[in-house]
Parts: structure tokens; sequence; C-alpha cells
């Protein structure tokens, strides 16, 4: 009898790019504003990282997401550094 040998599917290599930006120490308005000027010049699917210090903008990031109509895929707080992983829509 012969072994019949199970096939992985071909992983297809991924486009979408992921960017990680410093804004620590930036006030707001500006990391909202640094925010909405980098997707607007992203392709669908990249992921756009920030990393900010600023407590207002955990208001003001998800309020900008609201409008963009991109997803805020996690948030997290180490220390005094505020992280959201955004994915353009």
């Amino acid at each position: 009898m012969a072994k019949s040998k199970a096939t992985r599917p071909a992983v297809k290599p991924s486009k979408a790019k992921e960017s990680t930006v410093n804004m620590r120490g930036l006030k707001c308005p500006l990391p909202a504003l640094k925010t909405r000027k980098l997707l607007a010049k992203m392709a669908a699917g990249d992921v756009l990282v920030i990393e900010c210090t600023d407590p207002l903008t955990t208001i003001d990031i998800p309020n900008l997401i609201r409008e963009t109509g991109d997803a805020i895929e996690t948030t997290g707080k180490k220390g005094q550094v505020l992280t959201f992983r955004i994915r353009k829509s």
C-alpha cells in the first residue's frame, strides 16, 4: 500500500508593511495629527505602531481611528509609554 503524503498549502508572503513611530514627548494634538498624516500615506492592510507618552492619546487616537475607519488591533502601556497598533483599512 502506498503511503499518502500530507501536503501543506503554500504560505503567501505578507505584503503588508509594519512601521513603528516614536511620538514620545509630543503633546496633544500632535500625536493624533501625525498619526492621521501617516495613515493617509499607507496602503490597506499596512500596520502602524504608535508609541506615545501623552495620556490624552488614549482619547485622541481611538477617536481618530473611529473617524478614519481604520482599526486599532491592540493597545498597551509599559511604564509611561502607550502603544497603539493600528491596521489601515
